[in-house]
């Protein structure tokens, strides 16, 4: 399946820089592994029947929650595409429901990146744009931030 922006270039437009997710959404699931793990190892080592149990029960039900938040993580990762071409700013969502982003690169009045201290340390944020009469937009938890905001603001 093509992606959505190569769809919808105009002739002579060309994509400049392409941005998806930050791989951080992945981060619950991390830690429902890490639990799941956890109760399965102490599951081994409890010595009555009924520990065994409760160990292997919470260790199934954290495995079921991991499975369920990877998999909607890379889903979301999958239909999210985030480009900017050398006319415009094109941020897509969605599957089967879409929703799309487009503003011309010359509304643009100005781009802003909002990162945590963990956004700093492992390259992701959120960026704001406002445009001039079109309102604004904030993509959440993107992945390298500052060089999205730069491939917009370069002229």
């Amino acid at each position: 399946m093509a992606r959505y922006i190569e769809q919808i270039l105009q002739p002579g437009e060309k994509v400049l820089y392409s941005t998806t997710l930050h791989g951080i959404i992945y981060l619950p699931a991390v830690i429902a592994w890490i639990v799941a793990l956890g109760c399965f190892v102490m599951e081994r080592r409890a010595q009555t029947d009924g520990g065994n149990m409760a160990w292997l029960s919470l260790a199934g039900l954290a495995a079921i929650g991991a499975v369920y938040w990877t998999v909607k993580a890379w889903f979301q990762r999958w239909i999210t595409e985030t480009d900017v071409t050398s006319l415009r700013v094109v941020h897509k969502e969605g599957f089967i429901q879409r929703n799309t982003f487009e503003m011309n690169l010359d509304k643009v009045e100005s781009v802003d990146v909002d990162q945590s201290i963990l956004g700093r340390i492992f390259g992701y944020g959120n960026v704001t744009i406002f445009g001039v009469g079109e309102g604004r937009k904030t993509i959440e938890m993107i992945a390298s931030p500052l060089q999205f905001r730069n491939h917009i603001t370069a002229r």
